[in-house]
């Protein structure tokens, strides 16, 4: 392959790119989550292009260290003021909800309401993402500029939700290749109206599933539609048997936007997938970026957790973040932001790395498979001090620091970064507390300062999570 190959390629998915933008324009309208039926809606219109099989994983099932949630659905939600106009309506976006929000029907002050109500004064014409799956609140988001402009008085406020005993559904396919190993490609699909992050990644999985399916493989290629985080933590419970069947992987998301094409490595850096990503990116594209693995993101982190540590990284464009692209977790990511060029070089790229793993399977290339370790050992570094080591004692996938007070309640707020600078440091210590790592590489590494990560310490400790290796 060459890059007259890739351009050749690339002009001929231009259709591609086109059902992509399509199917995506479906998908929008559809309120989803973690669980209930936006999910299976969703998933039904994807078995109407490729034969997924869809599977259903009851409320109240463990996880690891996880419990699968009650099934939330709703069908209306609105805030009438006090002149009777219905100034926030669920009905024209998805998004002025809480999502997983406990349902209300009542009349409130003002003051009261504004404690119910999530907004972005640095983006005051965007409507918030917000979640709470694992607390119980009601709430609704809205611009700021409206928020500024409500009156005193009474407000009517209601939410048409349920909470209630359900499942947790999710969508697979498996096309079998020559042998058992197998190439994974996951996407989530819990995300309600926003197209970056994350139609974009399930329909480029769509795509690729309708390009591979009648191609003669070498790898078997297993395709993931899951709800993100507690989605993958499901799955690789209920296939923890075969878990050594995976070679390689890649989380699909944010690959509709402008940006450069970035790809994050796996957390051993050093595997297969690493090199041939790099590959490909430097081979036909001009600009792309490189990142080392950090413990939080997507679902990477489940599927390269110390208990398993696969070959997963995530190839994507503007990496999730208001840093990166100001629309993320917004109502600014519309189909409006999409690029048509862009979904198709993602395309085409997923495409060509998939080809590049099938050659090197097939003309027994060497296979980069060496530890991190190895290479971190090899480094000058002083273990005179901070030479303890620690063992994560949940080390398969990331343990639920909600329910242990450690992690915040609300989901997709855009001042969360600010907050987190703790959490970063416990999730760092959770993925290399493997026993080979001590406290002064993971600080290398991280680039936390061995102080924060000694709070971390003492916080993962009482909560039994972590402990000292003599």
């Amino acid at each position: 392959m060459n890059l007259e190959e890739f351009e050749i390629t690339k002009n001929n998915s231009k259709k591609t790119g086109k059902e992509m933008l399509q199917l995506m324009k479906e998908l929008f309208p559809i309120c989803r989550s973690i669980t209930g039926n936006g999910v299976r809606q969703t998933l039904n219109i994807l078995k109407k292009h490729i034969p997924l099989e869809i599977h259903e994983v009851l409320t109240g099932t463990k996880v690891f260290d996880w419990t699968i949630p009650k099934e939330w659905n709703i069908d209306d939600a609105y805030i009438i003021d006090p002149d009777g106009k219905k100034i926030v309506d669920f009905k024209n976006s998805n998004l002025h909800v809480l999502n997983y929000s406990i349902p209300v029907n009542q009349k409130i002050s003002l003051s009261e309401l504004k404690n119910h109500i999530h907004t972005i004064p640095e983006k005051p014409d965007l409507i918030p993402y917000v979640t709470s799956y694992y607390s119980e609140k009601w709430g609704f988001c809205m611009e700021y500029n409206k928020f500024l402009k409500l009156k005193e008085g009474d407000y009517y406020v209601m939410i048409d939700s349920k909470l209630t005993d359900g499942s947790l559904t999710y969508g697979e396919y498996l096309i079998p290749g020559k042998i058992e190993s197998e190439i994974i490609l996951t996407c989530y699909v819990c995300h309600p109206s926003m197209c970056n992050d994350n139609l974009s990644g399930i329909v480029l999985l769509t795509m690729l599933v309708k390009y591979l399916k009648n191609l003669q493989l070498n790898y078997s290629i297993r395709f993931l539609f899951i709800p993100e985080t507690i989605g993958a933590i499901t799955w690789l419970s209920k296939n923890e048997d075969n878990i050594s069947k995976i070679k390689h992987g890649l989380v699909v998301t944010c690959v509709g936007d402008s940006g450069a094409l970035t790809y994050k490595k796996t957390r051993n850096g050093n595997e297969e997938i690493d090199h041939v990503v790099e590959k490909v990116l430097k081979k036909y594209i001009t600009n792309y970026r490189i990142l080392d693995f950090f413990p939080w993101g997507s679902d990477e982190r489940q599927f390269c957790s110390p208990g398993f540590n696969l070959p997963v990284g995530s190839l994507l464009r503007s990496i999730y973040g208001k840093n990166e692209f100001p629309e993320y977790h917004t109502s600014g990511d519309n189909l409006n932001f999409m690029n048509i060029r862009s979904l198709t070089e993602s395309f085409v790229t997923y495409l060509f790395v998939l080809f590049e793993l099938e050659n090197n399977f097939e003309n027994n290339l060497h296979k980069f498979n060496s530890d991190f370790q190895n290479l971190q050992n090899k480094n000058d570094i002083s273990k005179l001090e901070y030479n303890e080591k620690y063992l994560n004692l949940n080390p398969k996938c990331e343990p639920q620091l909600g329910k242990r007070g450690i992690y915040h309640e609300l989901g997709g707020q855009e001042n969360m970064m600010k907050q987190r600078n703790l959490e970063f440091a416990i999730f760092w210590l959770l993925n290399l507390s493997d026993g080979n790592w001590t406290i002064h590489d993971i600080s290398k590494r991280s680039g936390i300062p061995i102080e924060e990560l000694q709070m971390g310490i003492e916080i993962l400790i009482n909560e039994k999570l972590l402990q000292k290796i003599e």
